[in-house]
């Protein structure tokens, strides 16, 4: 179900496993100083990952051992979540009527994971496809037969 926050008392007393924060100007250093410290030392949660959308800077910590370890970057500039068996990263595109870099999940194999509003989308279209090929099929076997029926 949709969250507006995380609430632990409402999770049985767990604490996230991971945490995406979007920075913004009057929030970054808090969330890169004070936050990172309470999820590392208080909360211990696992991943810790920062997104600025105006620099489109995407930084993450792992916990290990005492502390957070930075996440280094792949040569696509995205973050391998342990958590998650997922990439973040950054991705162009429309979505929600909005042209924009967004920050996304990919699967191991670099697939964008679709949000589900996508994923119908993505359904609806295969089934337009099957369809069409369908139509196409019985348009091939009505000419054959008439063709067969032609000849005999």
């Amino acid at each position: 179900y949709m969250r507006g926050a995380w609430v632990v008392w409402e999770e049985g007393g767990r604490y996230p496993n991971l945490i995406v924060e979007l920075l913004s100007p009057t929030t970054a250093k808090e969330d890169k100083t004070v936050k990172k410290e309470i999820y590392e030392q208080t909360f211990r949660t696992p991943e810790y990952y920062c997104y600025d959308p105006e620099t489109e800077e995407l930084i993450g910590w792992r916990l290990n051992g005492g502390g957070y370890q930075p996440i280094r970057p792949d040569e696509r500039g995205w973050l391998w979540s342990e958590q998650l068996g997922l990439w973040l990263g950054r991705w162009e595109g429309k979505f929600q009527g909005f042209q924009a870099t967004w920050l996304r999940f990919y699967t191991a194999e670099g697939r964008l994971v679709f949000v589900a509003a996508e994923a119908e989308e993505q359904r609806a279209e295969v089934e337009r496809q099957r369809a069409e090929l369908a139509e196409a099929e019985v348009a091939r076997l009505r000419a054959r037969l008439a063709e067969l029926e032609g000849t005999s």
